[in-house]
């Protein structure tokens, strides 16, 4: 049978297929089913038809996980639109700039977001219509006001007895054809709108289905998206899978706290479990491995005979804990601790890592649980290539390259960034890793010194570090990551302390004011828990680059 390789076949064919299933539920809220969720992309069709929206405009999403961001998200591709997801924990002025810089017509904004923003500076918005109720909260053009308040009579006339599959058709969607701009900055000083093509939605899709789809059986199948949607791996495994496989999806509408998250996995009991490290290891240190480190236990542990034992009852509270239902946890975004990877591999519970970018929305390299060896990313999924570009002779590490259905069109208004990353047909990750001979993927370091927030944001340390260099009495600065935390590392300004007679004290006492406001600029997941203040200069590369790597360890 020839392939299908149109996006929006799918989604048009999950909800009919799936009509009468539950499909999207806000936890502890209302329900959708997929034919509620038609019903609604079907409205708001009508309302960007009526108020002059065409295909190819912009509508911008911000907004914490919902039902109603998924269907907004639906809506938006099934028209025709061009999506443009912006991480609700974005400050407003960098939802204001990602909004400009995408041209957005429309903005669906969430209640916690649309109060921070301001209309006035997005100038170019027609209108923002909230993510709570569909209602209009700025209105800028009479033909959205009349288009919204005449919503019902137009679906009304357009379906005067009723609503159903046989009226669910929607466009055909090119290959090539831009579906989202995924911004990873919010800074248009350094704007990076990843222009994402309906064939990397496919691909991402056809991949999920073909290493869960028997997996995650329709119409019974349960998934709890703890991710943001506007980061691509919540978006393509926790959503866009899910939903067309036929499965349910609940949201955590609230900050997904540890306790919010295991009460979740007891009522739900997940088939799949989609996480970033430090959601896992946080769960794994502070309520498993406690229990195992009395003597007792850790006597037991080591007596072969008996440790099989512990090892499966360990397993089975973990599994259950999980909710007892859970094929596999895939855990993805940045590196895994070392010490709970090997206990969790030691007690053979079912987890595998695998490695993903934005720019190829997202996923690169992958293998299930079965096949996962300790320290590994998986290998190049389906339609995918990797190659590690200039590798050491001694180790085998260099960058890592990728090209292949996945990778991105290149970056919304910057040609710069788009020839250095998209060079030869290969898309330079700017991470560092190698291949062993069975083509398993390992790897060593991210040269583009990413980090992870603990629900699965990026951050860029130093966008904050320029920030934080503009502070008085900052002479040099280095953000790392301990834990969950983001510390400064800061190298004062030594000598202008000592002409203005500043104290050690007081010197420490106006950076930890700089620290303070420097936390009222940037989004929670970016805020600064603490400083240090170093001796001497960081030691630097002959470019005067700071050798970041030395100080990852620092002690705080």
């Amino acid at each position: 049978m020839e392939e299908n390789r149109d996006f929006i076949h799918y989604i048009e064919q999950s909800i009919i297929k799936h009509w009468d299933l539950d499909a999207l539920t806000d936890y502890q809220g209302a329900t959708f089913q997929y034919k509620d969720v038609a019903r609604k992309i079907e409205k708001m069709h009508i309302l960007f038809e009526n108020a002059g929206i065409v295909p190819g405009d912009k509508i911008a999403l911000c907004g914490r996980n919902s039902a109603n961001w998924a269907t907004a998200f639906l809506a938006t591709l099934t028209y025709g639109a061009i999506c443009v997801p912006i991480l609700h924990e974005f400050k407003a002025e960098q939802v204001h700039d990602i909004v400009n810089h995408s041209e957005a017509r429309l903005l669906f904004a969430g209640d916690m977001v649309w109060p921070t923003l301001v209309a006035d500076a997005m100038p170019q918005l027609e209108g923002v219509v909230s993510l709570v109720d569909f209602s209009l909260l700025v209105s800028r053009t009479e033909r959205l006001t009349e288009a919204r308040e005449r919503l019902n009579e137009f679906f009304g006339r357009k379906y005067p007895k009723y609503f159903r599959p046989e009226h669910i058709s929607y466009r055909h969607a090119e290959e090539d054809e831009v579906a989202l701009i995924n911004y990873t900055s919010g800074t248009t000083s350094n704007s990076k709108g990843v222009l994402i093509p309906y064939r990397a939605l496919w691909s991402n899709y056809d991949f999920a289905v073909q290493v869960l789809g028997d997996k995650m059986p329709s119409g019974k199948a349960k998934v709890i998206s703890m991710l943001p949607m506007a980061h691509m791996y919540g978006m393509a495994f926790e959503f866009i899978f899910e939903f067309l496989a036929g499965a349910h999806v609940y949201y955590l509408t609230r900050v997904p706290s540890p306790k919010i998250i295991f009460q979740a996995f007891g009522e739900i009991k997940p088939h799949i479990i989609i996480s970033v490290p430090l959601i896992i290891e946080k769960i794994i240190k502070k309520s498993v491995l406690p229990k195992l480190q009395n003597i007792g236990m850790k006597l037991l542990m080591n007596v072969p005979i008996i440790n099989s034992g512990i090892r499966e009852r360990v397993r089975k509270q973990l599994m259950e804990a999980f909710g007892g239902n859970v094929y596999q946890v895939i855990i993805g975004g940045a590196a895994f601790n070392s010490e709970v990877e090997h206990f969790l591999k030691d007690i053979n519970f079912p987890f595998t890592v695998g490695y993903g970018a934005t720019e190829c929305a997202p996923i690169i390299s992958y293998v299930d649980w079965k096949e996962f060896r300790l320290g590994c990313c998986g290998r190049a999924v389906p339609r995918m290539e990797i190659r590690i570009d200039n590798p050491d002779p001694q180790s085998g590490v260099g960058e890592v390259l990728v090209r292949g259905t996945n990778v991105m069109l290149g970056y919304y208004k910057n040609e710069e960034a788009t020839a250095e990353t998209l060079r030869d047909g290969w898309y330079h990750t700017g991470d560092l890793g190698l291949l062993d001979e069975d083509g398993f993927l390992y790897l060593k370091g991210r040269s583009k010194n990413m980090l992870l927030g603990a629900s699965g944001q990026n951050i860029y340390p130093e966008e904050i570090e320029d920030k934080l260099s503009a502070m008085p009495f900052v002479s040099e600065c280095l953000v790392i990551q301990k834990g969950e935390k983001l510390v400064a590392l800061i190298y004062p300004d030594y000598d202008e302390a000592e002409k203005q007679a500043v104290s050690r004290e007081r010197l420490f006492e106006m950076l930890e004011f700089n620290r303070n406001e420097l936390n009222k600029q940037i989004p929670a997941y970016e805020q600064i828990s603490a400083i240090k203040m170093m001796e001497s200069e960081f030691e630097k590369t002959p470019k005067r680059s700071i050798k970041r790597f030395l100080y990852i360890d620092e002690e705080v």
